[in-house]
């Protein structure tokens, strides 16, 4: 680390070994330690210090210690309770008990063979005390590898330089850490097509944390479903093909890959990122972490190359993020833990792959540049697969599906309970009106949520199964399986919340006004047309319309906020829907994340005005949303993104499912009718899995 560090720094090291006052001497050389080395260098002056002679038993030869750019403290109790005042990052690496031992024999010779049991304990107690390992910015852990083999020593320094640029240290751009996610995007194109299913069952159906943004609304990309309504269907289609011409792929694999997560601590939120056996932790609010890495552009794609995604960012923000956008911290139910789910998650793809619907062509990305491993052969190696996996999977004969989890779910039925029964809900509709007629509302987005359990943790392919039922039931542009370990997302959801391209252009297209599909034709077209006909969806379509132009016109240029779409109406497998189309352009030079941010969490899940709305939703609902009503998609190194509403997802926690549901209330809203809404958004997951909406 200093040797990489010093091409652009001045670099002290300094090693606390220097100063142990004998082999049952740690608390007495931590204290030594803050004394004349951490309190002199922390203040800018030098450290005039004595070593331990272990000959003679006392300190001795005077040494000193200049102060620099950057001084690395390295040795047990270097980042003690002591001293962690004065260090800008704190850095611990774990290692299993046989590996320090061998390490430390091998570097210090067989005269600590009869004092390592001693000094072992001493480690032991002060670790027992001091919760240095949980304090520590960045975590090192040396028993684990994602890749193949053991740690690679110069990679593992390698991802340590980069985690201390995910904290925003004072350091000059171009040091070794720097610019890790920069370089240029290499687009290799296969003018095969595949079906997506097979694809990703085969490059990440094992991966422990991937995501797939499927737009599996495109007229290619499933098996029609027996069991779905069979009418016209074709109301907005030409909208609901061109937001589905692409599909992603990608996990946190490869010397690039990352894993990110925001959760909520006492005093404020932090933001982990894993690298490799590299953890980072970064206090403070999500939003500011999320400009740092994608608030503006930092990477180019070739410009033949169509899609706005060029690798970044994929993954889902939860609602509860709203405590950083005007919200407040939603008060857990009983009984539950919500500390299992983060805030956020997201994975940083250094390669993916790309679905082109229209062209039936696939695109190969993968990032050069600065990487742990080095080079560049990682990369190749990959999209060589990536070609062989495509060419392997375009031979299979249409309608077989080998080696995949069956589309009925080999998970067993589960039963539903819901938050609310009935008459509560109903009477939580009558407070929200109130609310309304109280003039601290126009419209509330009252939602529940039903629970379900399952007798053990689905597995991988058990929940590829149950998504691949889901995906072929209800398609959608928006569809998406994500999994970060035992916690999954999988939904179709139909809305967009909002997309940038890479000049800047915003887009959102809210959905307002819901109907289902009808068992035959004509009923079909006479649910359609009362959803157009609707005084009640129609307004709350259009406060919401009103409420985005607000939120957009925070960051646009001015004039630029316009609507060429209000209240059409798009029609998917189980549902018509409202639909609207609001457009600006960024103001030069404005932050992505923060016009993002404004407009966080989706208004047409809140309600208008926004801030009031929620504060009201939080008293009724009584319980936090989690991902639900959050926001799914992905951030691309050239400052694009299209994140859409987490809407008809199921969430699977370990052995227990969650799915949220609501809808909008008014003024002249009938109560009946809202619980009515509620059952019919939920029908397109429940019955993917072959459950009913409880009684």
């Amino acid at each position: 680390m200093a040797a990489a560090l010093r091409a652009h720094h001045t670099v002290s090291l300094f090693h606390l070994e220097d100063i142990y006052p004998g082999w049952d001497g740690l608390a007495e050389g931590i204290g030594y330690f803050r004394r004349h080395v951490a309190e002199p260098l922390s203040a800018g002056r030098a450290a005039v210090w004595q070593a331990w002679d272990w000959s003679l038993g006392r300190y001795a030869d005077a040494r000193r210690t200049e102060p620099a750019d950057i001084i690395i403290f390295e040795g047990v109790g270097s980042s003690s309770a002591a001293v962690r005042s004065l260090l800008h990052a704190a850095v611990w690496v774990s290692a299993p008990p046989e590996l320090r031992r061998k390490q430390a024999l091998a570097r210090d010779g067989d005269t600590y063979v009869p004092h390592w049991d001693r000094w072992a304990a001493q480690e032991q107690a002060w670790a027992a005390e001091d919760p240095a390992s949980s304090c520590a910015n960045i975590t090192v852990d040396l028993g684990v590898d994602r890749n193949a083999g053991a740690p690679d020593p110069a990679a593992t320094v390698q991802y340590v330089l980069q985690a201390l640029g995910e904290l925003a240290l004072p350091l000059t751009p171009g040091w070794a850490g720097a610019g890790t996610d920069a370089g240029t995007v290499r687009v290799q194109r296969l003018d095969t097509w595949v079906n997506p299913e097979l694809l990703y069952a085969a490059l990440y159906g094992s991966s422990s944390r991937a995501v797939w943004l499927d737009s599996s609304s495109a007229p290619d990309s499933v098996v029609p479903d027996p069991e779905v309504p069979v009418g016209p269907g074709q109301s907005g289609a030409a909208h609901v093909w061109a937001r589905s011409r692409f599909s992603i792929m990608a996990d946190d694999g490869g010397p690039l890959g990352r894993y990110a997560e925001h959760r909520r601590e006492t005093g404020g939120g932090v933001t982990t990122i894993v690298s490799g056996p590299v953890s980072a932790r970064r206090p403070g609010a999500f939003f500011p972490w999320l400009d740092s890495v994608w608030g503006r552009p930092r990477g180019q794609a070739p410009a033949d190359y169509p899609c706005g995604f060029a690798l970044g960012w994929l993954g889902f923000l939860g609602y509860e993020l709203k405590r950083e956008t005007g919200g407040s911290n939603a008060s857990a139910a009983p009984g539950t833990n919500p500390e299992s789910v983060p805030d956020a998650a997201l994975i940083y793809a250094g390669r993916a792959v790309v679905l082109d619907h229209e062209l039936r062509c696939v695109y190969v990305l993968t990032l050069s540049g600065n990487s742990p491993d080095g080079g560049e052969s990682s990369a190749d190696s990959w999209a060589a697969l990536v070609r062989r996996t495509v060419e392997t999977a375009a031979a299979v004969p249409p309608g077989t599906m080998p080696d995949l989890p069956p589309t009925g779910s080999s998970l067993p039925v589960p039963q539903f309970a819901v938050r609310d029964s009935r008459d509560s809900y109903l009477a939580k509709v009558r407070s929200a009106q109130t609310e309304i007629s109280n003039g601290n509302s126009y419209e509330v987005c009252l939602t529940t949520s039903l629970t379900g359990h399952l007798a053990e943790p689905p597995g991988p392919a058990d929940v590829l199964g149950l998504y691949r039922r889901l995906r072929r039931r209800s398609p959608a542009p928006f569809a998406s399986l994500l999994r970060f370990g035992a916690y999954s997302l999988a939904g179709t959801s139909p809305e967009r919340f909002l997309s940038f391209d890479a000049a800047g252009r915003m887009r959102a297209e809210p959905i307002k006004g819901t109907r289902p599909r009808g068992v035959t034709a004509a009923e079909d077209r006479e649910l359609e047309a009362d959803l157009v006909s609707s005084v009640k969806d129609r307004a709350e379509n259009i406060m919401i319309v009103d409420l985005l132009r607000n939120d957009l016109s925070r960051f646009a240029v001015p004039g630029s906020v316009t609507v060429p779409r209000l209240c059409a109406v798009e029609t998917y497998a189980t549902v018509h829907q409202l639909v609207s189309t609001v457009d600006a352009v960024l103001l030069a030079g404005a932050s992505r994340a923060e016009a993002l941010a404004v407009a966080f969490p989706p208004g047409s899940m809140t309600g208008a005005p926004k801030i009031s709305t929620m504060a009201i939703l939080d008293r009724l609902e009584g319980a936090p949303r989690g991902a639900y009503s959050g926001v799914v998609g992905w951030f691309s190194l050239t400052g694009a993104a299209d994140l859409s509403v987490v809407i008809r997802t199921l969430e699977i926690r370990n052995r227990s499912l969650s799915l949220g549901v609501g809808g909008a209330v008014t003024a002249d809203s009938d109560p009946e009718a809202e619980w009515e809404e509620v059952q019919a958004k939920a029908f397109g997951v429940l019955s993917a899995l072959g459950a009913r909406f409880p009684e």
